[in-house]
C-alpha cells in the first residue's frame, strides 16, 4: 500500500511564514518547508528503519500498544525509543503527551465505535517527538506520527494538542478505509474527516457536549502574540487567525466561497472548512456529546462500502443523510440536523443524473499544460491544449490519469541530475504536479510524448 503523508500545518502557511520580516520566523518556517519536500520526494511504502515490521495486537487483546522515540533534533527516523506501553512517564513532556494523546484517539475508536487501532486490528501506534530543529509541523507517514517542537515564536511543541494528535492518526484510519483521493474535493474530505475525529477525540477526552466545545483545531499550538484562537475554526471557518505574520484564514463557510487552486492539491486544508461548519452545525443541533450519533453517522460512512475514493462534498453528503436515516430513522432528528447541516453550507443533495456523482469528468475545454524540462542542454518543450483537442483515446487516457492519484504518487519522487521532468497542470480539477520521466510508466510516457508532439 502506497500512504501519503498528512501534516497539520498546510504549506501556504508556511511560505506566508518563510516571508516574515522577522529571520527567527523566516528561517524556521524556510527549513520546515524544505524538509517537508523533501520527506514528500521519499514517501512511498519504505518503512521508517531498516526492518521494521508494523506490529499487530494478539486476537482478542483490546488494549492501546504504544511506542514513543526521540529523534533528538534531528531528521532521523524512527529515533531512539523512550517510552513502550504501561511503562510510566518519562519526564519529557512531549514524549508524554504524545503517549497520552494516542491513548485518548485509540479509545475513542475503540470504545466509542469499536475499532481496534487505526488498521481496526490492533495496529501499534509509534510516534517520534522532538523531530527537527524548531520543525513548526507534526505528520502522520502511514507508519508513525512525527512532532516538531515549533519555533518558539509562532508555534509551540506540537505535542501539546489533543485535537492534531487525532487528527493526524485519523488519516491513518482513512488510508485504510475509504482511501479517499488527496485532491481537490475528495482530499478536502479526507482533512474534514480528520478534524472531525481529532476535535471528537479531544471532546471526549473532555466529557464535552456539542454546545460546550469550542470546535477549535490546534488551538494548543499558537503562542502567546499571535493574533489567532487556532488553525482552523470549525464552527466558524475563516475565523481561525488573523496575524500579519501568518495572514488571514482563508477557509470558506459556504459553497458561494469555494476556492479553486491548485496550490495545497486543490485547497485540501482550506475547502476542508465547508464540510467542517456542516458536521459542527448537525451535532449542535442534534445536542449532547458529538461522537453520538454524528460521530457515528461520519464513521458508518467512512467504514461503509458505498464512498468512492474520489467522493466529492454532494456525494459524501448524500451518504451522510441516509447513513443518518438508516441508523436513526426517516425524519428523525439526528436526520434532519444532518440534512440541514449540508443544506446550511450549500452542498446540494440531489441526486445527479448521468454519470455517477462522484465522478470527476471534465469539461471537454478544459485546458492541459504539458512542459517537458531538464536534460544537459537544459530543453524546454511546451503544449497548452484541451482534452477536446486530442484523439478520443488519449483524451480518456488523461481524463483517467488526472482524476487519479497516479500522479501524485510519484510527484517530484527520486529526481536524476539532469533528467527530465514533467509538468502537468490543469485548473479545471485543481491538479499541478511535476514527475520526473524515469518514474513514468511505459504507457504513460508515449502519452506524454505524443501530446508534446502533436
Amino acid at each position: 500500500m502506497t500512504y501519503r503523508r498528512h501534516s497539520i500545518v498546510p504549506p501556504y502557511l508556511l511560505r506566508r511564514l518563510a516571508d516574515s520580516d522577522d529571520p527567527g520566523v523566516a528561517d524556521v518556517a524556510q527549513q520546515t518547508l524544505l524538509t517537508d519536500r523533501s520527506l514528500r520526494d521519499r514517501r512511498g511504502t519504505q518503512p521508517s528503519a531498516p526492518g521494521y515490521v508494523r506490529p499487530v495486537a494478539a486476537v482478542g487483546e483490546a488494549t492501546p500498544r504504544r511506542e514513543i522515540s526521540t529523534a533528538g533534533n534531528t531528521d532521523h527516523l524512527p529515533g531512539a525509543v523512550i517510552r513502550r506501553e504501561a511503562e510510566p512517564a518519562t519526564g519529557d513532556l512531549a514524549a508524554d503527551e504524545a503517549y497520552d494523546g494516542f491513548g485518548a484517539t485509540w479509545a475513542l475508536f475503540r470504545e466509542v465505535y469499536g475499532r481496534d487501532s487505526i488498521d481496526g486490528a490492533g495496529m501499534m501506534l509509534p510516534g517520534t517527538v522532538h523531530y527537527g530543529q524548531g520543525y513548526d509541523n507534526a505528520f502522520w507517514n502511514g507508519e508513525r506520527m512525527v512532532f516538531g517542537d515549533g519555533d518558539g515564536q509562532i508555534f509551540g511543541r506540537f505535542t501539546a494538542s489533543l485535537e492534531v494528535i487525532g487528527h493526524e492518526l485519523t488519516h491513518g484510519v482513512t488510508e485504510n478505509t475509504a482511501a479517499l483521493v488527496y485532491r481537490g474535493q475528495s482530499g478536502a474530505l479526507n482533512e474534514h474527516i480528520s478534524d472531525v475525529f481529532g476535535v471528537l477525540v479531544r471532546q471526549y477526552q473532555l466529557g464535552q457536549d456539542a454546545a460546550s466545545a469550542d470546535w477549535l483545531i490546534g488551538a494548543d499550538l499558537l503562542l502567546p502574540g499571535v493574533d489567532g484562537v487556532a488553525l482552523r475554526n470549525m464552527i466558524a471557518p475563516g475565523t481561525a487567525y488573523d496575524d500579519p505574520r501568518l495572514g488571514k484564514d482563508p477557509q470558506p463557510d459556504h459553497m458561494d466561497r469555494f476556492v479553486t487552486t491548485s496550490d495545497d492539491n486543490g485547497g485540501v486544508h482550506i475547502n476542508s472548512g465547508i464540510p467542517n461548519r456542516a458536521f459542527a452545525e448537525a451535532a449542535r443541533a442534534i445536542g449532547g456529546p458529538a461522537w453520538v450519533a454524528a460521530g457515528q453517522v461520519w464513521y458508518d460512512v467512512l467504514t461503509g462500502s458505498e464512498i468512492s475514493p474520489r467522493a466529492d462534498f454532494a456525494s459524501f453528503a448524500r451518504l451522510t443523510v441516509a447513513a443518518a436515516a438508516a441508523r436513526f430513522g426517516d425524519g428523525s432528528p439526528q436526520h434532519t440536523a444532518v440534512r440541514e447541516g449540508w443544506t446550511t453550507v450549500g452542498v446540494s443533495l440531489a441526486v445527479p443524473t448521468g454519470a455517477a456523482a462522484d465522478q470527476r469528468e471534465p469539461s471537454t475545454d478544459a485546458e492541459l499544460l504539458l512542459r517537458r524540462t531538464g536534460g544537459i542542454a537544459g530543453l524546454v518543450k511546451e503544449r497548452r491544449t484541451t482534452l477536446d483537442d486530442l484523439p478520443a483515446k488519449d483524451a480518456k487516457r488523461w481524463n483517467r490519469l488526472l482524476t487519479s492519484e497516479a500522479l501524485l504518487a510519484i510527484e517530484a519522487g527520486n529526481p536524476v541530475a539532469d533528467g527530465y521532468c514533467y509538468r502537468v497542470a490543469c485548473e479545471a480539477l485543481a491538479v499541478d504536479v511535476t514527475v520526473p520521466e524515469g518514474e513514468l510508466t511505459k504507457s504513460q510516457r508515449n502519452l506524454f510524448q505524443r501530446t508534446l508532439q502533436a
